[in-house]
């Protein structure tokens, strides 16, 4: 497995993924269907036409789960435990169809866990930019990760 064990991860430690993803016209219209919200910012073109936007923005909880996505093979892959909550989350700008995700980690924190002795707990700051470089979406993690002597 590619991930990270919790040994292996030092607070201030920068991650850059390059796997990047391209959002479609369908992504945003399937998440947004299988999610059941309607906003029409996401699926009414005509609607969106007329906002600030001129056009559709991908749902903020799908870039959420895209940035997330975007990290496990550098990470998380095979190490993981769980992930324990998520804070801080901003979209500073959006993303449309036709966009590219590309994100970085930073290691926040870090501590050995007191009820299991072969994992610790990271906290993880993402920043997801798009092919331009802006600044789309940002946002903490905490994780609880396996030691490498599990």
């Amino acid at each position: 497995m590619s991930g990270k064990h919790y040994d292996e991860l030092e607070i201030g430690q920068i991650i850059q993924h390059s796997l990047g993803r391209t959002v479609t016209e369908m992504d945003n219209v399937l998440f947004s269907a299988l999610t059941m919200n309607p906003q029409p910012l996401h699926i009414d073109a005509h609607y969106a036409s007329q906002t600030e936007f001129g056009q559709r923005i991908v749902n903020g909880i799908f870039t959420l789960g895209l940035a997330v996505g975007l990290t496990v093979a550098d990470l998380t892959q095979g190490t993981l435990v769980a992930n324990l909550g998520y804070e801080n989350v901003r979209h500073p700008h959006p993303m449309f169809h036709g966009d590219t995700l590309y994100v970085e980690t930073t290691v926040l924190d870090k501590r050995e866990s007191k009820s299991r002795p072969n994992q610790g707990l990271v906290r993880f700051r993402h920043i997801g930019r798009n092919q331009h470089g802006v600044t789309v979406i940002e946002f903490e993690r905490t994780a609880l990760v396996r030691k490498r002597n599990e």
